[in-house]
């Protein structure tokens, strides 16, 4: 695939560490081999080395090259007890409650102090645990970036229709993190979004806020919510190509774009599309990759301070490769 050769050459040319902290599903161990023979990123497991090796064994995977740290044992522990602690200390967390976390046997906690410390450069989790504990872990440990409200996720969507988006790559958001954005946070979505999409596909964006209703076709407060969220995010950054509120149809085809909303910069030629739910969001990228054959990768999260990203617990070895070098790519920038 085109785009996630170019993602994985990016990756390959400037190595991050990366932390998978899902090391008891052989998946991630499958994984880990796989990454550090095609030289995407340097990889860090953690759990307990015998249980970790033995399943590796009994697996056939060979994982040298591949660093692995048992949390309860680990030299720095007690420097991120403390520094949990600061961290969580107007929540009232103890060192005891602390260790807790940190040696957790789903080590997400651990995993996020080290991205957040420096001690690697991003995560990615999932396979095991739901997309609420590890970016709960995420928002706790590793925290969201400067001047950004709203932590959203997009998803990369490859189909196999070149005349949508960029050779029939799109980008969908917010699929996996916020059930119902209000206003604000959908216009900080299209805008994190858009920054995205000229980050992995290396051309601007083309944002449509997608609804049932076209250019005021329908009343009501759904539909207005997008109109407003169009008008904010237009003054978060003045030079966006962004449009709504926009039918999906609308936001694709040409002709109909050109005839629900004539004029339109963005209407039928869009390659970013932003849900205004996450019902929807969720609904339209399952449903384009199960009905439509395309590859979902994903969900990349952005607004967080260093990149941690999460799967869904449905996820392939390949998944987990193609995430990680996306991450990768992420802890560059």
């Amino acid at each position: 695939m085109q785009l996630m050769e170019s993602i994985k050459e990016k990756a390959r040319k400037n190595q991050q560490t990366i932390v998978l902290p899902e090391s008891y599903d052989t998946r991630m161990l499958v994984a880990a081999q796989q990454i550090v023979e095609q030289g995407l990123a340097k990889i860090v497991l953690l759990g307990n080395p015998e249980k970790i090796q033995a399943t590796a064994k009994t697996n056939g995977v060979n994982l040298a090259g591949v660093e692995i740290l048992d949390p309860v044992t680990a030299p720095k522990l007690p420097h991120y007890i403390d520094q949990l602690v600061e961290l969580r200390k107007s929540k009232g967390l103890t060192p005891e409650g602390a260790q807790q976390l940190l040696t957790a046997p789903d080590h997400l906690y651990f995993a996020g102090m080290m991205v957040r410390l420096g001690d690697a450069a991003g995560e990615v989790a999932g396979a095991t645990g739901t997309t609420g504990d590890v970016l709960r872990a995420a928002f706790q440990t590793v925290g969201p970036a400067a001047g950004i409200k709203t932590v959203s996720s997009f998803f990369l969507m490859v189909t196999q229709t070149p005349e949508f988006g960029e050779n029939g790559v799109m980008l969908f958001a917010d699929c996996a993190v916020n059930p119902n954005p209000d206003a604000q946070a959908l216009a900080e979505i299209a805008v994190a979004t858009g920054k995205s999409c000229s980050a992995f596909l290396d051309v601007p964006a083309r944002i449509a806020m997608l609804s049932f209703s076209t250019k005021g076709s329908a009343r009501h407060a759904d539909a207005e919510k997008v109109v407003q969220a169009l008008q904010i995010a237009q003054r978060i950054d003045p030079k966006l190509s962004i449009d709504g509120e926009l039918q999906a149809d609308a936001a694709l085809i040409p002709a109909v774009g050109e005839k629900k909303a004539p004029g339109s910069e963005v209407a039928g030629k869009a390659n970013v599309l932003i849900f205004p739910t996450l019902d929807a969001g969720n609904i339209g990228y399952k449903l384009v990759e199960r009905l439509a054959g395309a590859k979902a990768i994903g969900p990349v999260i952005q607004g967080l301070a260093k990149p941690v990203n999460d799967l869904s617990r449905g996820c392939s070895v390949a998944d987990i490769v193609d995430v990680t070098a996306i991450t990768a790519v992420q802890a560059q920038g």
